[in-house]
Formats: C-alpha cells, sequence, structure tokens
C-alpha cells in the first residue's frame, strides 16, 4: 500500500456561514482544494486559523503545505498604504498563514502558494503587491482564463514547460520581488504569473492562478512528489512463519 504524503492546507475563517439549517462562524475550503491534493497523490489536512507560534509545530507534522486563495494581503503587511480598490483585511488569515510559510522555508517543507499564497510568499520574504489590475478576472464570483508562459530554466518551466490557458480569478500582483524569488511564468500583459525560491533553497513555488479550479494536476503533483521524497520507506510487514504439519496421531484400539 502506498504512503500518501500529508499536505496541509490553509483555509478561510468565515463569520455567518450557512448550511442546512445553520448559521454560524465556519472554517471554510472551496472543495476544490484538498480535491486537487487527492488526485494529485496526497492525503489532504486543513490548517484553519491559529495563534502564529504554534505554526512551526504545525509544518512538522507535514509533508508539505499549500497556503490557498482568499482575501487581499492587508498593506500593511508590505509597507503600503491601503487602496480604496482593496478588500477588507484578514488579519488572522496574514498572520497564521505568514507564519507557516515562514515555518515552511525554515524547515525545507515542498510549499506551494496559490493566487493570494503567491503574494503571501512574496510579501514573507519583503516584496511588495499592486493592489488593483484590470483584466484578471471575469466577473464578480466568476472565473476567467487568460495564457501563462513558463520562464525557461526555472522549477516552474520544468513542471509546466508549454505556455497554457489557466483559470484565474485576482485583482492584485506581485510588484517588488521578495528577496532572492525568482520570476518563473508571465501573462501576456507582463504581470508576473509564477514566483519560486532558487535552486539549493527548497521546493517553494507561487502561481497566481487556481489550479483547483482546472483539470491540469501537474503543479499539485509536483508538489506531492516533492513532499513524497522525505517520506519515511513503507514498513514492510514480516511474514509469518507458518507451523510444521503435525501427522494424525494413530487410531488405538479401545482395550476391553
Amino acid at each position: 500500500m502506498t504512503v500518501r504524503p500529508l499536505i496541509g492546507v490553509s483555509t478561510y475563517l468565515e463569520a455567518g456561514a450557512r448550511w442546512g439549517v445553520w448559521e454560524l462562524d465556519a472554517v471554510l475550503l472551496p472543495s476544490g482544494y484538498p480535491h486537487l491534493v487527492q488526485r494529485a497523490g496526497g492525503l489532504a489536512f486543513l490548517l484553519p486559523p491559529d495563534a502564529p507560534g504554534r505554526a512551526a509545530a504545525a509544518v512538522r507534522r507535514l509533508d508539505g503545505l499549500v497556503i490557498a486563495g482568499g482575501p487581499d494581503v492587508d498593506p500593511s503587511r508590505y509597507g503600503a498604504e491601503r487602496s480604496p480598490r482593496t478588500g477588507p483585511p484578514a488579519p488572522e488569515r496574514d498572520a497564521w498563514e505568514l507564519a507557516l510559510i515562514e515555518a515552511a522555508l525554515a524547515a525545507h517543507v515542498p510549499l506551494l502558494g496559490i493566487c493570494r499564497g503567491m503574494q503571501l510568499l512574496n510579501v514573507a520574504l519583503g516584496g511588495t503587491l499592486v493592489q488593483h489590475l484590470d483584466g484578471h478576472t471575469e466577473a464578480v464570483g466568476v472565473f476567467g482564463r487568460h495564457r501563462v508562459k513558463p520562464e525557461p530554466g526555472t522549477l516552474y518551466g520544468g513542471i509546466v514547460p508549454e505556455e497554457t490557458s489557466v483559470p484565474t480569478y485576482h485583482h492584485q500582483a506581485v510588484d517588488r520581488l521578495g528577496a532572492g524569488l525568482l520570476p518563473s511564468a508571465h501573462a501576456e500583459d507582463g504581470t508576473v504569473e509564477a514566483i519560486e525560491v532558487p535552486p539549493g533553497r527548497g521546493w517553494a513555488l507561487g502561481v497566481q492562478w487556481h489550479p483547483e479550479m482546472g483539470e491540469d494536476l501537474r503543479v499539485m503533483r509536483a508538489l506531492v512528489d516533492a513532499a513524497s521524497t522525505a517520506l519515511p520507506p513503507e514498513p514492510q510487514v514480516p511474514e509469518v512463519p507458518q507451523a510444521p504439519d503435525v501427522p494424525d496421531a494413530p487410531d488405538v484400539a479401545a482395550s476391553d
């Protein structure tokens, strides 16, 4: 039986979520994220916002980490004034996910940032964000598509070597790259669509689009493969030796 790597996925924390007869505060994650992990060969484990000081202990239990998409990063995290077009802050998520990213980078746990997760990876390493751009969403609540071109010789370029059409929904993007980060894919308008750490600094990749909304498994499968390299070998179940055959005892005639 193959051991599947444990892939943690960060989640939303939403007030007044509704399902069935309930309206309660809830930890939420679109099902596309765990389904993508599962289809790529991993075991998905949800990581709701928690105290940032617990992030390192959480990451030590994981084989890989996904920082999911979600609300805009608070501009104060990268030293900017809030634009009127920047969405409401999510301070619990910002603090928790930045701590997860820092812990994963320090421990060399494979890391994939998706949309907001890519932006947080950039911010965690001192980068900044464009707070609004047009043309990367179809409409409010509707995913669009656009083409992404990989940079040859990069981690992402090795995973997806050809130009592809990707599902997208974002109005913010990387501005100044964080320390050491490399751009590894661009949109047709020049927007940075993927970033990564350089070789020798572990496995960390951010993509600005939403692979969980498409059919291409290659990015997630690459994370799962990287996470699998650190797994211990499968335990071998020893064979139980069979007991030797014991011959039947001879019949003894009853004496009078």
